[in-house]
């Protein structure tokens, strides 16, 4: 395949990304918040950090805009917190993404990240990361390994029939 040229999708992605960060700026105004060009190039940047270092993958849409989103109305971020912790946010969803198996969709696991954070972290991302979503992975774990059980056991009860 000599003569082709390479294409950089990391670029196109990175563009993609700008531009529905920018677009959120018109959501979050209404809570007093505002990414800068530059706080934009940061999140982005630190996205495929967070993708590289839990060996993640994504195509088209990325998960900042549906963080953002979400949690824009929480009374505790501040324009002054507000990149710092949804840079945060984003490395906790890719860490819990794999520690709950993939067992959580994205929407349901930003639902759970909201509620806790909100309501029962108050806000402080290490109490929502070292408790609240540790165990909400660990009972998703435990549930999978107990249907897996239950059917193991099914399938040898019809088997000594």
């Amino acid at each position: 395949m000599e003569g082709l040229l390479p294409i950089d999708f990391s670029g196109l992605l990175k563009q993609q990304t700008a531009d529905e960060l920018r677009q959120c700026n018109a959501f979050t105004g209404v809570y007093g918040l505002q990414l800068s060009e530059k706080q934009i190039q940061s999140l982005i940047e630190k996205r495929f950090e967070a993708l590289r270092s839990t060996g993640r993958v994504e195509f088209g849409q990325g998960i900042l805009k549906k963080l953002i989103a979400e949690f824009c109305d929480s009374p505790f971020i501040t324009q002054e917190n507000y990149e710092e912790l949804i840079c945060d946010l984003q490395d906790s969803f890719y860490y819990f993404k794999n520690e709950s198996m993939d067992l959580f969709s994205d929407d349901e696991l930003i639902a759970h990240m909201k509620y806790f954070f909100d309501y029962i972290c108050r806000g402080d991302m290490d109490y929502l990361n070292g408790t609240s979503l540790e165990a909400l992975c660990r009972g998703k774990r435990n549930e999978l390994e107990s249907d897996v059980c239950e059917q193991n056991e099914s399938e040898v009860f019809i088997e000594e029939l």
